[in-house]
């Protein structure tokens, strides 16, 4: 059997020990790019050669965030839409932010956070430290914050985008489609 996709993370750096380029460069045609983002700056794209037919991949970032909200933002999409799912992508919601935080400027952050809903409207509030090693924030996580580029300082009551990391809009339509097939 052949791979539908291929996902790797780690190694797509400009460190002595990041192989993934070299490697990959053997077997396909991968494109590694720096977006604009944090965390999971270093990213990669491409085509791996199998046979008569060409398989899709994706290089993630090392860091355990940056690989997970990298995985939330690039990779859960293409499986969906592979899967030929309608709606490819986590709910959004307007958010109220309760705390104050700071961002990194020319780069959209993707802050860990947990959202609640309120007699008020959707509350977001960000969780601790936004380093890309630090994983105990991402473990009590159900939100990411969506901070533009140009926003290097976020204080309570400014309205964010959020990523709801709960919720999946195209559960129930999935699990009616299967039932579905299930029943033919």
């Amino acid at each position: 059997d052949v791979a539908d996709l291929v996902v790797t993370t780690g190694g797509v750096s400009m460190g002595a020990y990041d192989t993934v380029k070299a490697v990959l460069s053997r077997v396909g045609m991968v494109e590694f790019v720096k977006v604009a983002m944090q965390p999971g700056m270093p990213q990669g794209l491409g085509q791996l050669a199998s046979g008569d037919r060409s398989i899709p991949i994706v290089t993630l970032p090392g860091n355990p965030v940056s690989a997970y909200v990298s995985f939330e933002l690039f990779v859960r999409p293409l499986i969906r839409r592979m899967r030929g799912c309608a709606d490819v992508n986590r709910p959004r919601v307007e958010a109220s932010c309760t705390d104050s935080f700071s961002s990194p400027a020319g780069k959209t952050q993707f802050a860990r956070a947990i959202l609640t809903e309120s007699p008020d409207g959707w509350q977001v509030r960000p969780i601790g430290a936004q380093g890309s090693h630090i994983l105990g924030g991402l473990s009590r996580a159900d939100a990411l914050a969506i901070v533009p580029d140009d926003v290097t300082s976020v204080s309570p009551g400014d309205r964010l985008l959020v990523m709801d990391l709960q919720r999946d809009a195209s559960r129930s339509e999935e699990h009616t489609s299967e039932l579905q097939s299930h029943s033919d």
